[in-house]
This record gives structure tokens, sequence and C-alpha cells, in this order.
């Protein structure tokens, strides 16, 4: 299969997808730290979602992808629409931070192209997102515990010709990833090396080997 993971530095996604066979790339405005460059697009994800299209990896490698892609997968930024920021997007009750507000909606502009790109089978993933923003209905919730990771961290999923997720190592022992006040993070190993990954919001947005690993085993089935 031809897949394009869009949204995607670490390569986490993409090299599950690699070890099982299929010819897949991640795309980011970001450079990639999977250590796999040949395998990275550097660029924005919009100019191949599409597929039709030629380019040439972090790595120095040439492709041309005839047709659309056979899978997208895509994690687009979450910053102004997630749930977690409605303290930012609602500084008084009632009262709406406009420029918040115009971002968060460029954000779900960005959100939807993905979704409706010309490519038979799409999976978005993205945290809960704020009702303001007006993001169609998902798909599924999944959780990092239910696919052996020892973490909560809901995940919503809005799939397009795609199988729902089935849950493949259930965990009854696990913790929130990352809690919504920084205070609560001083101290937590899992929270530290905030600086050396690039800042909290690139932690919180960790794509699971759990969750890359279903993705791969149960959408990387030919047609």
């Amino acid at each position: 299969m031809r897949v394009l993971i869009a949204c995607e530095e670490s390569q986490t996604v993409c090299k599950a997808f690699r070890e099982r066979g299929h010819e897949a790339y991640s795309c980011d405005i970001q450079e990639c730290s999977g250590g796999e460059p040949q395998w990275h697009i550097h660029d924005d994800c919009l100019h191949y979602i599409d597929g039709d299209c030629t380019f040439i990896t972090q790595g120095g490698c040439k492709h041309t992808i005839v047709g659309e892609w056979d899978l997208l997968i895509a994690h687009p930024p979450c910053t102004y629409m997630s749930n977690a920021s409605a303290v930012r997007m609602f500084p008084k009750k009632g009262v709406v931070d406009e420029e918040r507000l115009q971002l968060a909606l460029q954000a779900r502009e960005f959100f939807m192209a993905l979704l409706t790109a010309k490519c038979e089978r799409i999976a978005v993933e993205n945290p809960r997102p704020l009702s303001i923003v007006g993001l169609p209905k998902e798909s599924q919730r999944i959780q990092p515990y239910q696919f052996g990771e020892p973490y909560s961290k809901l995940t919503y999923l809005w799939l397009k010709n795609l199988p729902l997720l089935k849950p493949t190592n259930v965990l009854e022992t696990y913790k929130p990833y990352v809690s919504c006040g920084t205070s609560h993070n001083k101290g937590n190993p899992d929270k530290a090396g905030f600086s050396r990954a690039g800042g909290a919001q690139r932690v919180r947005s960790k794509t699971f080997k759990g969750f890359a690993d279903a993705f791969a085993e149960q959408w990387g089935i030919e047609k």
C-alpha cells in the first residue's frame, strides 16, 4: 500500500507501516525526528494529500505517486481547537477570545482539507475538540491503555471507509499522560525533556506506538 502520514515528524506511524512492507511516507513542515529522512517529506502536506505528485524526501530520494494514495492518516495541529484550551478560548464566562477563535477556524479549515482529501480511505486523529469550532461528529474514541500503553489520553478518530479500531491489549492500570496544569508536571519523569523534545506541545501530540501498530495492522490491508 502507498500510505501518507500527514503532520507527522516523529515517524512513529510511518515506521509501523514500513515494518509491515508498505510504501509509507511521513510529511510535516518540521524535519523528521524519527531517524529515517529517506521516508520523510519536509513540506506542507496539502501539496501531496490528493496524490498524483512527485517529491524529494528529506533524505534526497525522489518518488512519484501516480493516482491517489491508498491510505491517508493525518494528525493535524490541535492547539487552538482542543477542548483542553477552553480556558484560553473563553477567558471570561460568556466571552470569546475573537483572535483565538479565528485561529481555531483556520485550524478547522486545514483539518477539513485533510478529511475531504482525494483519497478513498482516510483517518484523521485529534483530541476532543471545542464545540465552538464545529468539527463533524467523530467516528470513534480511543484510549492508549486499550492498545498496551499505560496511559489515558482520550483520542478522537474521524474515519472514511475504514473500520473502527479494535483494542489490542487493554490494560487495567494506567495514568494520565499529560495533565492540564503545568505545575503537576514538575518532577514527573513522563514529562521530563520538554525542551529537548521541542516543548510540551510536541510531547502532548505524541503518537503512541500502540496506536501506530494498530493502524498498520488493521488498516494496512490491500483492498
